[in-house]
């Protein structure tokens, strides 16, 4: 079994969305029994607050539902626990590494390094663009699958 957690600031808008899109992916591919997928924040200011909701919105769409999703926040003992520590931001990346000490085992990497444009994902907290994060956010989930898929 592969786990996954997706991380961002807050999680409420890009992890929880990565989160959930990723779950959906491996639903419809068949392959859900494969993976343990969830997400965190790097910071604690939202710790317990449900995913946001113009984001709720955006998955309600797909018929997605986040019905009892909070924030939590990444801890240390993380580490152990998952193969893929998913970031969307190269600040996120950084807070991972401090979190994890610099990554030993090689488990933290950028959502959008596994297309063919490497970049971060927008935070729509600011952007308040929450349509192109979910276009970057479906991108980035659709290729890392292809690409653990093919790890088998």
């Amino acid at each position: 079994m592969k786990k996954i957690m997706f991380v961002c600031l807050g999680n409420i808008c890009r992890s929880p969305m990565a989160e959930f899109v990723m779950k959906e992916l491996v639903e419809k591919k068949g392959v859900a029994h494969l993976f343990e997928i969830s997400s965190a924040a790097t910071c604690s200011d939202e710790l317990g607050n449900p995913v946001y909701p113009p984001v709720r919105a955006l998955l309600s769409e797909r018929g997605i539902s986040t019905k009892g999703k909070t924030a939590c926040q990444l801890s240390r003992a993380d580490y152990d626990k998952y193969d893929y520590f998913i970031g969307m931001d190269s600040n996120n990346r950084r807070s991972m590494l401090r979190l994890f000490s610099n990554d030993p085992q090689g488990k933290v990497s950028l959502l959008m390094d596994y297309t063919d444009r490497p970049r971060d994902v927008a935070d729509p907290w600011y952007t308040r663009d929450f349509k192109a994060t979910e276009r970057d956010v479906d991108e980035g989930c659709a290729a890392l699958l292809e690409q653990l898929l093919n790890e088998n």
